[in-house]
């Protein structure tokens, strides 16, 4: 008969052995997993009992932070990393396809349907910026019929949905859809670095740790077509100032896109990127 009593030296032991027998068999896996690398790091550090008392404190005020417009665990778990770490265990892709990053908080389903060139930028703010390129297979062909769903910050560093009434609806954002040539192109602005909430306890986490809150400039694309995996991306500018620090580890070197100043129209810079997507 297995020891039911509980001891430290057999805490990850008794505890999972209190797993009922009808349990899923993923819910076990997880469920003893958890506990077994919860337990360790206690024992590792030697958790105080003021200490365990001060993470109860933050996990309860990170769970009174969140409402129907913000998600202050999922903000949590972007700032430890661990949102990209579950990005990049369920998106591996052949070398050569685009990489995926964080879906981010901030898309808005049904954005306006544009037409090739058009602008997304609707409050006359930022540096004009053409952005295009081409949406191909790992081989190089055209993807025709693929939706290139864009969005972005505005020139003040805030998306549309944080200023209801003072950015117009759906600024710097739009969906394109490629012909047969799988190329792209839009005119948005040159996006600009922001910082996450941090007025929150996440925040106060960061700041407790000696890091800042900001997210380098970056344009996010959902690119989706049939017959290929969906692919979650940004591109960021080059020259960023937080590019080796993003404060959600979002950045991929085969993501940085160049910037490129430009007489071209009436825009100020120019971006060129091309999609390659993985077979579903």
């Amino acid at each position: 008969m297995t020891q039911s009593y509980f001891s430290e030296e057999r805490s990850v032991e008794t505890v999972n052995d209190r797993m009922g027998a009808d349990v899923t068999p993923r819910m076990a896996e997880v469920m003893r997993c958890l506990v077994k690398h919860l337990h360790g790091f206690a024992k590792e550090i030697h958790l105080t009992q003021a200490e365990w008392e001060t993470g109860i404190a933050f996990l309860t005020r990170t769970g009174q932070m969140c409402d129907g417009n913000r998600q202050e665990f999922i903000l949590l778990s972007d700032v430890l990393g661990l949102s990209m770490l579950v990005d990049a265990i369920n998106n591996r892709r052949p070398e050569g396809a685009t990489e995926n990053t964080v879906f981010g908080p901030f898309h808005v389903e049904d954005a306006p349907i544009r037409a090739m060139g058009d602008t997304i930028s609707l409050d006359g703010k930022g540096e004009p910026c053409l952005f295009e390129g081409r949406v191909t297979d790992l081989d190089g062909n055209p993807v025709e019929g693929a939706c290139v769903d864009v969005w972005s910050d505005n020139a003040d560093g805030y998306y549309d949905v944080q200023q209801p009434g003072i950015q117009p609806r759906w600024n710097n954002r739009g969906r394109f859809f490629t012909g047969a040539d799988g190329a792209y192109a839009f005119r948005g602005i040159k996006p600009t670095s922001y910082p996450i909430p941090d007025d929150g306890p996440v925040g106060k986490m960061l700041a407790l740790m000696g890091r800042h809150p900001y997210r380098p400039a970056h344009m996010h694309f959902l690119v989706t077509a049939p017959g290929f995996q969906r692919l979650v991306t940004h591109t960021f500018v080059g020259d960023d100032r937080y590019l080796d620090s993003d404060a959600v580890f979002g950045v991929k070197q085969t993501l940085v896109a160049p910037f490129e100043r430009t007489t071209q129209g009436d825009v100020s810079w120019r971006s060129v990127f091309d999609f390659v997507l993985t077979p579903a």
